[in-house]
């Protein structure tokens, strides 16, 4: 069964630094891309940044300067790597990817990592 696990997340100031991580496991064949969604209080999950498996990156133009995704395939991870943190980028942090695994392809959720920035 393939599985995403987020980690990294935290409190931190405005105007500091995170790192979150996201690791997908299972019977993987391929990655084919990878996002990071965020959700605010009372608000719709966002798409923030996302990467394909030949190292296409797209961020939203509210992160744009100061957020980075990159990706290990082999280790079957994507990092964002978030700089300048503003009080609007708080929420939780979801991965997401589309995966083609034993069980065919499929996109998958992982269950999110808490990001609070403090004013």
């Amino acid at each position: 069964q393939v599985r995403l696990v987020e980690s990294g997340g935290g409190l931190v100031q405005a105007g500091g630094s995170l790192r979150l991580s996201c690791t997908a496991s299972g019977s993987i064949f391929r990655i084919n891309d990878l996002a990071w969604y965020r959700q605010a209080p009372g608000k719709q999950r966002e798409l923030v940044a996302g990467i394909t498996d030949g190292g296409i990156t797209h961020l939203t133009e509210s992160v744009q300067g100061r957020f980075n995704i990159s990706m290990d395939n082999a280790k079957n991870s994507v990092y964002l790597q978030m700089t300048r943190l503003q009080s609007e980028d708080t929420g939780v942090y979801y991965c997401n990817a589309n995966i083609y695994s034993t069980n065919g392809v499929g996109n998958y959720w992982g269950k999110g990592t808490q990001v609070t920035v403090s004013s």
